[in-house]
């Protein structure tokens, strides 16, 4: 008798399971409706059309419904495509197959092709056979060497991709380019992000105006070694690609290398950076040129303020985090001084907090594994003396310290009093809606 009713009860258990798991299914995904308080005020800016790339988008049900979640991209003839990737050992299939294209010499147009909700990642032979059947599916009905056709996927790890929802839709996308949508394109590859983001700049170079705009997605799973998001850039300069590739792989260094949200590296990470040469401006064919270093820092600005924000995308973030390191003995020392602050959990908590716990960045400095020494190390928050030579300063209270931890943007400044060497980073606090979020992700 007793065995029956405990099956019973079980029944009845998994029977509360499934009308709970319906009524969840049904009620809106929050994340999808809030928008990140760090977010810029104005919303998506207002981007420079660059010349020789037009923009679709699509609906193909990969993982979302009612929304775009497919995008495509045509770069006109004779366009250079650069690129950095995630240096993850377990990289998703789309990513090998543009580190296998990059740099190979091809003519005529390129395209990108994205999609969000799958990420095609750790998905055996089946994911190489994905990618194959979309480029040359895309290189069929565009008539774009195949060797010219990137992709790119983002979301869920270790499902198959459904290729031939994104090819039913490929017709579609190759009829409705445009040249003046890029705020949509940013808004369909986004999968946790809470906004589109956008950056772009014009400048005056010999012969007229140089344009660069791009956008990015990225909030969770970010970290360095190439952070975890997709990134892509164009301008109408013409740059050989050899030069374009030197300066990516020099500006991602300082920008999508030096910001963390959760200390995860993604499979998927993905930056195409493409300039196709229709602007009236003279040739970049050297970085060391007045043409090539002004170029190279207008697209490493953008390239920042893209990695920005990302992390103010962070999932569950309510404050944007600058940590700086100076004073360690080299350069190396201070981006492991850095990162151990940016990434520790309880540092990252207590800012959440609004918790001006400076015992935590002294835990993470002691923990980094870099030279340091408690007699030489200093700390501030912004400009407000903290700790210096081993003590609290007498000259900090605990009220300052609170009062200063209630802003959004936030810098952290340590000195380790050794030498010249010094790091930035960026970061965000960590929530309960990282939690929440990352809880759910797959339900």
């Amino acid at each position: 008798m007793a065995g029956k009713k405990l099956k019973k009860a079980l029944r009845k258990v998994e029977r509360l399971k499934r009308k709970l798991k319906s009524y969840k299914s049904a009620l809106p995904k929050t994340r999808q409706t809030l928008v990140s308080p760090l977010a810029p005020k104005n919303g998506f800016p207002s981007l420079p059309v660059i010349a020789g790339v037009r923009f679709a988008t699509a609906e193909a049900g990969i993982r979302y419904k009612g929304r775009t979640d497919v995008l495509f991209v045509e770069l006109a003839e004779g366009t250079s495509v650069a690129g950095a990737f995630t240096r993850s050992s377990t990289r998703a299939a789309p990513v090998l197959d543009c580190e296998a294209k990059i740099g190979k010499p091809s003519k005529g147009r390129a395209a990108i092709l994205v999609n969000a909700g799958n990420s095609n990642a750790f998905t055996g032979r089946a994911g190489q056979n994905s990618v194959k059947a979309i480029t040359t599916e895309v290189s069929t009905i565009t008539g774009i060497d195949e060797n010219r056709v990137f992709t790119s996927s983002t979301g869920v790890i270790g499902q198959p991709l459904p290729h031939d929802r994104i090819i039913a839709k490929l017709e579609e996308l190759n009829s409705s380019l445009s040249d003046g949508t890029i705020s949509q394109a940013a808004a369909a590859i986004m999968t946790t992000d809470t906004f589109p983001k956008g950056a772009g700049v014009e400048y005056e170079s010999d012969g007229g105006t140089i344009r660069i705009a791009g956008f990015a997605k990225g909030s969770g799973m970010i970290a360095p070694d190439m952070a975890t998001m997709l990134v892509y850039i164009f301008t109408d300069a013409k740059v050989s690609q050899k030069t374009l590739q030197a300066m990516v792989s020099k500006s991602v260094i300082p920008t999508f290398n030096s910001i963390t949200v959760d200390s995860d590296t993604s499979t998927s990470d993905s930056l195409l950076v493409a300039a196709t040469g229709a602007g009236n401006t003279a040739e970049i064919g050297d970085l060391r040129s007045a043409s090539g270093k002004v170029f190279h820092a207008a697209l490493q600005g953008v390239m920042l303020d893209l990695a920005h924000q990302v992390v103010r995308d962070g999932e569950g973030a309510t404050k944007f985090v600058e940590v700086n390191v100076t004073g360690a003995a080299n350069d190396s020392d201070a981006r492991k001084v850095a990162l151990a602050i940016a990434n520790s959990p309880l540092v990252k908590t207590a800012i959440a907090g609004e918790d001006p716990n400076w015992g935590r960045i002294v835990m993470a400095v002691g923990k980094s594994g870099a030279k340091a020494d408690r007699d030489t190390l200093s700390i501030r928050f912004g400009d407000i003396l903290v700790a210096e030579r081993g003590w609290v300063s007498p000259e900090y209270t605990e009220d300052a310290g609170a009062d200063y931890m209630k802003q959004q943007d936030l810098v952290v400044n340590v000195d380790l009093g050794l030498g010249a060497g010094k790091s930035v980073m960026w970061t965000c606090d960590l929530t309960n809606r990282y939690i929440e979020i990352n809880a759910d992700y797959r339900s």
